[in-house]
């Protein structure tokens, strides 16, 4: 057919569309609908599959299902609420509106409405109602804590409730209140607009201003609005010992003061009243016929909230407060310290006075032999290139930035310190990228590479106790297939008949076909579309490498793992690894937190945590931006291999962790499923302790006057050895306490204080991080103020200062060929004084790695020693004394090597022969006892242990004589 002339005088046609056209938009409008129904049904199909390849299923189901139902009934209640105001609202209006311009106006409105009155009411009813319920669902954990709260067992000081209704109760009944608060407000706008587009209100022309319809309706209205602002004042009270601000240096001071507990406090009461009083005027507004008392009554409720509410506590504190503060604000800051202490779990630390002497003797040395025995040369943060480049075996293998410290001895706790990592997948450093390669062939990485914590060879590298690929070594067999881990971030699909790239050697590649239990299996086509969907990838659903029996795996980061399934639970940021049973697990610390708990000072975890290793290891992040109630509840692991995630109890105390247990039975395993192999290598988590810390920087002073006057802060010291600026991290040492209860070093978290705004130090802390009667005692050590004791960034003065050290760093640059990397910067209680080791590492022109060169030690204030070995450097700022120092007993079937070891025992004679043999023993009997849970066994062990110590020394003592 010729196409029509399109001349002047051609028009378009102009019309309704074809039938062909309509139903052509029509299907594309329900398949696009479709697909958008499909994306968000897969999301929540994958997920279900995802926890039920778990075992967790029931944690989907309850969290999906508590907020559907908090969606349905707040959505529910709120379109019905507004919908039957609006219905209310038509049905008072007059029959005739007034003659006027503004009624004329409206008129065409009133007109235009007419037809859709039906579907606006509906449409508006159903619009607020899917807001509000969006808006319940997420108040899903606010729901279970109240539904499923459990008792603290402890009371507040002001208004004597257990911290449950605090933590619980309060949040509840407050997100209540805002839900009336929003419904009311919404109906009365709602209300209201009808009203005036219907004449009942008028804003124009002579006489009523509004119907006795719309006044009656408004009014009450307005009562229950001012009805929920007393119920508001009232929560109010109990709000104030929950209140955060700042207050003497502390940024989350929290709690009531004198202002708040006689100003605030009773005015909180008046304005209840006079909010009652009010909201019963606006309920007679109707019966009366007039506005006047209520609106009376209203303006004398917001004076009364200016003046009382305002002003008054302005005038308390001005005229009673500050002339005397100090002592009205005394009981009030007593009350925080005391809540604070006992919310953070640091209320049993114990301070003692130490007063560090500038050298040392034999005898004072002698308890200290294991603390200087397993000093660590070996610093996790700085040589994990060298494990990399020594260890690393294939380009697709990395470690992570920073290694992590463990101990191991035959599976016994308080075994050697060593640092670990993995051998973990990269796919950067596989050669030909691509689809198949990246999900199907490199799937998992191999093995674990560790080190002794105290030595290095000859070399200057690490001494590996497992390394090589597989790994052999002292860990035994264990599966070293590393499908979970730190770096994998990406899902590969296994099983079936892929082959995966196992592991390289030099005769070629070893394949190998996954038999693990994880992943989610791709053998429904139904399912494999829904993860073409989430993983927009459409291959998955037709792509041949997928064959019967495959798998997918993905989420694959411990830490994502535990934190999908307890989403109730901060996660420290360190996940760390294990072996035991024959297999690799990832250990995780697990918080359970709250910021309802009364007088207790607020921190922010994301804040408090960072340190100058933050960008290596990670953040803790949390659900609640500020907490002030934290517990190291759940020690959870994830199966390198199958991705296994196990929860158990480690606090069985927490109410906060019961709570959520009945909100989710069955997820967490008591605490004496803890595998026996397991527990020797749990620790005190690293973010827990920094918390503390940083609250012990202040909340050390436990003497309200001391607190008010300030005279004693403390603050972590600045990182020394980098240039982030970033405060220190705490350092895993083998440490003894100075204290006569402390007989054996024992693993710990250390770190140091120093003054607020100087460099000196203030205190040494360390907390007992081996499962044990003394896990989680914190002990802190503290400085005379006018003893100048070196702090961390003193000493790194001190050592770069030093001739001697300058030179024999100019030496070790060699013009500049050279790069010197600073180790961490340990300090150790040992001998009545303080030892400050840090390792100091050579990165040569062109090398990829850096390798230990020399040991900086400072023993006092100026005794420096910069030497090729930790012994030498050792007899150098100690003297003598090291010459007979008793050495701590070697892992049982081991032979103590390597030139940098400064405790090799060396046995002269027979009794020092029998001596050494003898503490050999008793430190065998007891890790056996520690194992068996033998406490009893574990303390007469000690004691022969010291006896043989001991012993060694008078032998050693002797033959020097």
């Amino acid at each position: 057919m010729p196409d029509r002339p399109q001349g002047p005088g051609f028009r378009a046609r102009v019309g309704p569309p074809s039938r062909r056209t309509r139903v052509l938009l029509l299907t594309a409008g329900v398949l696009a609908v479709l697909f958008l129904l499909f994306v968000m049904f897969a999301g929540l199909w994958t997920d279900w599959l995802w926890f039920k390849s778990l075992h967790y299923s029931s944690v989907f189901t309850s969290q999906l299902w508590t907020k559907v139902g908090l969606f349905a009934v707040f959505g529910l209640v709120m379109a019905v609420v507004v919908g039957v105001n609006v219905w209310l609202a038509h049905r008072l209006r007059p029959p005739l509106a007034a003659m006027s311009v503004e009624q004329q106006s409206l008129d065409r409105y009133r007109m235009g409405v007419a037809p859709y009155r039906k579907w606006l009411l509906i449409g508006i009813s159903l619009l607020t109602g899917l807001v509000a319920g969006a808006a319940a669902a997420g108040q899903w954990r606010t729901w279970m804590l109240w539904t499923n709260q459990t008792p603290f067992g402890v009371k507040d000081s002001q208004f004597h409730l257990d911290v449950s209704f605090y933590a619980f109760e309060l949040p509840w009944y407050e997100f209540l209140l805002g839900f009336a608060f929003s419904a009311v407000i919404v109906s009365l706008l709602a209300a209201a607009l009808v009203h005036y587009l219907y004449g009942g209100l008028r804003l124009q022309g002579p006489g009523r201003k509004a119907s006795p319809g719309a006044q009656g309706h408004l009014a009450v209205l307005l009562g229950v609005f001012v009805l929920l602002k007393a119920v508001a004042y009232w929560l109010d009270r109990y709000a104030l010992a929950v209140k955060t601000g700042a207050y003497k240096g502390v940024d989350g001071w929290t709690g009531l003061r004198y202002v708040d507990a006689n100003a605030f406090l009773p005015a909180k009461t008046i304005l209840f009243f006079v909010a009652i009083i009010c909201a019963a005027l606006f309920f007679l507004t109707p019966i009366r016929k007039t506005w006047a008392p209520a609106l009376i009554g209203f303006g004398l409720m917001a004076l009364s909230a200016v003046l009382i509410g305002g002003l008054y506590p302005a005038i308390v504190q001005q005229f009673q407060v500050k002339p005397n503060e100090q002592a009205k604000e005394t009981p009030y800051i007593q009350k925080n310290i005391d809540a604070t202490r006992q919310a953070y779990g640091i209320a049993g630390s114990e301070t003692q006075q130490y007063a560090p002497k500038a050298s040392t003797s034999t005898e004072a040395l002698k308890q200290d032999a294991q603390t200087i025995a397993d000093i660590r040369l070996l610093d996790p943060n700085v040589v994990s290139p060298t494990f990399q480049q020594i260890e690393q075996q294939r380009s697709y293998y990395k470690f992570p930035k920073t290694l992590d410290v463990d101990r191991y001895n035959n599976g016994q706790i308080g075994g050697q310190d060593t640092v670990i990592g993995l051998r973990e997948l990269d796919l950067n450093g596989v050669q030909q990228r691509n689809w198949i390669n990246d999900h199907f062939k490199y799937t998992h990485g191999y093995g674990v590479v560790s080190a002794k914590g105290n030595q290095v060879n000859d070399k200057g590298q690490p001494v590996f106790t497992e390394s090589g690929l597989p790994s052999t070594g002292s860990l035994g067999d264990y599966q070293q297939r590393i499908y979970y881990g730190e770096e994998t971030k990406t899902y590969s699909i296994v099983g079936g008949s892929n082959e995966e790239i196992d592991y390289s050697t030099d005769g070629g590649d070893k394949t190998y076909k996954y038999t693990g239990e994880g992943g989610v299996s791709l053998d429904n086509p139904f399912t494999r579309a829904a993860y073409a969907v989430r993983f927009a990838e459409p291959q998955i659903l037709y792509a041949g490498a997928i064959t019967d029996g495959a798998k997918v795996l993905y989420d694959r980061t411990p830490k994502e793992r535990v934190e999908k399934v307890a989403p109730w639970l901060s996660i420290d940021a360190d996940p760390y690894p294990v072996v035991q049973d024959g297999k690799l697990v990832w250990v995780l610390d697990g918080y359970t937190t709250s910021d309802g708990y009364p007088f207790a000072s607020k921190t922010t975890l994301g804040d408090v945590t960072k340190d100058s290793l933050t960008d290596q290891r990670g953040r803790t992040l949390t659900t609640v931006n500020k907490v002030n109630y934290i517990r190291n509840s759940v020690k959870a692991t994830v199966d390198a291999y199958t991705g296994e995630v196990t929860l158990y109890q480690w606090d069985d105390a927490d109410p906060v962790l019961k709570t959520w247990m009945k909100a989710f039975p069955g997820t967490v395993e008591a605490k004496d499923k803890i595998p026996a192999t397991l527990m020797p290598h749990l620790r005190y988590p690293q973010d827990m302790f920094k918390v503390q810390r940083d609250l012990l920087g202040q909340y050390h002073m436990t003497d309200a006057n001391s607190f008010f006057n300030g005279t004693d802060i403390w603050q972590v010291p600045v990182d020394p050895t980098t240039n982030t600026g970033e405060v220190q991290p705490p350092y895993y040492m083998t440490v003894r306490m100075p204290d006569p209860a402390v007989t054996q070093a024992s693993f710990s978290l250390t770190t140091t204080f120093v003054p607020s705004k100087r460099d000196n130090l203030a205190a040494f802390m360390a907390v007992s991080a081996d499962p044990g009667p003394e896990y989680g005692k914190i002990r802190i050590l503290k400085v005379p103020g006018d003893s100048n004791t070196l702090g961390p960034k003193l000493v790194q003065s001190q050592f770069n200062s030093n001739a001697d050290v300058a030179n024999k760093l100019n030496t070790l640059k060699i013009g500049g060929d050279s790069e010197v990397e600073y180790g961490n910067l340990l300090t150790l209680p040992v001998g009545g004084g303080l030892l400050n080791i840090e390792p100091v590492y050579v990165r040569g022109r062109g090398a990829n790695y850096p390798v230990l060169q020399k040991v900086l030690a400072v023993y006092g204030n100026d005794n420096v020693a910069f030497e090729d070995t930790l012994e030498k450097a050792l007899t150098k700022v100690l003297g003598n004394a090291t010459a007979t120092t008793p050495t701590a007993p070697t892992t049982p079937g081991t032979t103590p090597t390597t030139p940098t070891n400064p405790t090799t025992p060396t046995t002269g004679n027979a009794a020092q022969q029998q001596a050494v043999a003898d503490a050999q023993k008793a430190f065998g009997d007891m890790e056996q006892a520690r194992k068996d849970g033998d406490w009893a066994k574990y303390g007469e062990a000690q004691k022969a242990l010291k006896a043989a110590l001991d012993a060694a020394t008078a032998a050693a003592q002797q033959k020097a004589g």
